[in-house]
């Protein structure tokens, strides 16, 4: 019997687990791989990936902490040699937009020889409602270091449907796709619409990246989680992606997600009642 599950790497993330969702009411076969399922991957153990891989036809690879990580070309090379050997046709990555590390990750991904599908995303609305951004805002106040550079946020459930149709249309194998929202937002333009969308003042406030680094510090979070989200804030959030791309309405026939309508319904859920 061929290969027949689609195996999603990376757990139950903002895109992993809305990804489920939209496999399970299409009925398709599908399992997660993280540190914590019962065929468990972690990316620091390649030795015990086939054990995990193999059954699988096709994966969705969401990568951690980040594809910026200097290991990370080197992982996901090495993913995807295994993944051909245990019998994988189609690997969908996510992949992020304007990062030097996450191109060199997809030249690995290509390298391979499998067939692929790359899904370049920019930031995710949902780092304001389910991230590290989710807590201050709802508290009132989101200092960051940015400014007047803008950023075309994605809903996480234009990605999912994205990998979804990546995942289930042979059409989209070999392809690369640029996955943005409909219009571009500084943070604070995005930090506005959520206060309206709340009917309550939400405050943002920029501030030094040296400040920045101090809170998370105090907050507890760890060196190497700092430094990334310093990288992010440098390298990627400098204006090399604040154009607007086409890959939702390519992909999917419909326009993305605007930041207004994420926003509303967020705040309809409760997201940032205090």
């Amino acid at each position: 019997m061929p290969n027949s599950e689609i195996i999603l790497i990376g757990g139950a993330g903002k895109t992993g687990g809305r990804i489920a969702e939209r496999l399970t009411r299409k009925d398709l076969n599908f399992r997660f791989a993280s540190r914590s399922t019962a065929r468990p991957f972690d990316w620091a153990k390649p030795a015990d990936w086939s054990a995990t891989l193999i059954g699988a036809r096709s994966a969705y690879v969401s990568f951690q902490p980040d594809l910026v990580v200097s290991w990370a070309a080197d992982a996901i090379g090495a993913l995807a040699s295994t993944a051909v050997d245990c019998g994988l046709t189609h690997i969908v990555l996510l992949s992020g937009r304007g990062e030097e590390g996450a191109q060199r990750a997809e030249e690995a991904l290509k390298a391979s020889g499998i067939g692929y599908t790359i899904l370049r995303a920019s930031w995710f609305c949902q780092n304001f409602s389910e991230g590290v951004f989710a807590e201050p805002v709802a508290a009132g106040e989101l200092a960051l270091p940015a400014g007047a550079v803008k950023e075309p946020f994605i809903d996480a459930g234009d990605i999912a449907d994205a990998a979804v149709a990546a995942l289930t249309d042979p059409r989209h194998i070999g392809k690369t796709y640029e996955l943005t929202g409909p219009r571009a937002l500084t943070f604070r333009e995005a930090v506005a619409e959520i206060a309206a969308a709340c009917g309550r003042n939400i405050a943002y406030q920029q501030i030094s990246m040296a400040e920045f680094k101090e809170g998370l510090h105090a907050a507890g979070l760890p060196k190497d989680m700092i430094d990334l989200l310093e990288e992010l804030f440098t390298q990627v959030l400098d204006g090399r992606n604040s154009l607007v791309g086409s890959g939702v309405a390519e992909m999917l026939g419909h326009p993305a997600r605007d930041f207004a309508d994420y926003a509303c319904g967020a705040a309809a859920n409760g997201t940032w009642r205090i």
